[in-house]
């Protein structure tokens, strides 16, 4: 045959080849990849590394955002006022607004304060002293504590609570203000609306307006994104709270002991965290693992012995996980007590890093 011909009936079969092996090379790839290595979302990083995340965003933010004035803060219900009359020190008061909105003055009597600024306040004072007592006065009027203005933070936070802010502030200055995110903080970050808090209709990636007022923040969008978007302003009688995640703890004798976050509180098997903690080591002992189980009813322990050689080797189930369950891989020459093993994987656990994969 014609060696040109014999090439041109041959080439549509080199290509078939050539596609075939590409496809055969990927589907293998994709059977070989171990759980654990897939890229994530936030790969390999502990709770220390969102929460250094979290310091530097908000550093940024204050640094690039202009100061607010304090005069655009609403008084309100229980604030404490320092009222100062220039010209007239004896008039200086220190006075708290009542659960009517006034405040209470000498020679003023009663004075609305709830809702006006401390600026409009000064110009109602002056106009009212302008045209009784005084020609020309000059009133300032200082907001010596806040407690009308109220966020709650709750939630998987390190420190849960009640803040005072002035004007509005935004997510992450509240979650600043609660020194950061918990080891077993979730995916999400919910702002539910107060009453009174301005309505919020934007919408963006990463974040969705629900019904009833209430939002909700990816926190990777929050902590990654430039896009401002995600820094949901947070205003007075507003509540932010951070889902909890569930949290599965691989120790022992393992590459890489820590405590793994669950995406969405979804399961996760015992070779899939074994896989998460980088595989066993020479000297794991494979038939003497455990889950280390506490049973929320009751809060006792309990230990489950597990084969993981006989798992691997598909001779036994792979069990599945639930949240704070404990898999402990003893070291092949520890022969401690059964229960003497549960409690070094309950005391190792405690002092493990956290790692969202």
């Amino acid at each position: 045959m014609d060696p040109n011909r014999l090439r041109k009936f041959l080439r549509p079969l080199q290509v078939l080849l050539g596609v075939g092996s590409l496809i055969c090379a990927n589907e293998l790839c994709a059977q070989t990849t171990p759980v654990g290595q897939i890229p994530s979302s936030l790969p390999g990083q502990t709770t220390e590394d969102l929460n250094r995340r979290l310091e530097q965003s908000t550093k940024k933010l204050s640094s690039s955002a202009p100061d607010s004035e304090a005069d655009e803060y609403l008084i309100g219900v229980d604030d404490l006022l320092e009222i100062t009359v220039f010209e007239a020190p004896e008039l200086n008061r220190t006075v708290r607004v009542s659960a009517s909105g006034e405040i209470s003055l000498e020679l003023l009597g009663t004075v609305k304060a709830a809702g006006l600024t401390p600026r409009e306040l000064e110009s109602v004072l002056q106009s009212s002293l302008r045209r009784t007592y005084m020609k020309d006065p000059h009133v300032g009027v200082f907001v010596r504590e806040l407690q009308s203005h109220s966020v709650s933070v709750v939630g998987a936070v390190k420190k849960p609570g009640v803040f005072q802010i002035r004007g509005a502030k935004t997510v992450l200055e509240l979650l600043s203000m609660a020194e950061g995110l918990a080891d077993d903080a979730g995916d999400t970050v919910v702002v539910m609306r107060g009453a009174g808090s301005p309505a919020n209709a934007a919408s963006a990636e990463g974040f969705q307006d629900g019904k009833n007022g209430i939002i909700e923040v990816n926190l990777k969008g929050l902590l990654e994104s430039v896009n401002p978007a995600f820094n949901v302003p947070v205003h007075p009688g507003d509540i932010v709270k951070v889902t909890r995640a569930g949290i599965v703890y691989v120790v022992g004798d393992v590459k890489k002991p820590g405590g793994f976050v669950l995406h969405n509180n979804e399961n996760i098997s015992a070779l899939q965290a074994l896989s998460l903690a980088e595989g066993l080591t020479r000297t794991s002992a494979k038939s003497q693992a455990k889950i280390i189980r506490t049973d929320q009813n009751t809060d006792k322990r309990i230990a489950i012995p597990i084969d993981l050689g006989k798992i691997l080797a598909s001779r036994s189930p792979d069990p599945m996980l639930q949240p704070k369950d404990i898999v402990f891989i003893p070291d092949s020459s520890a022969k401690s007590a059964f229960y003497r093993g549960a409690e070094a994987a309950l005391s190792t656990a405690t002092g493990v890093a956290i790692y969202r994969w």
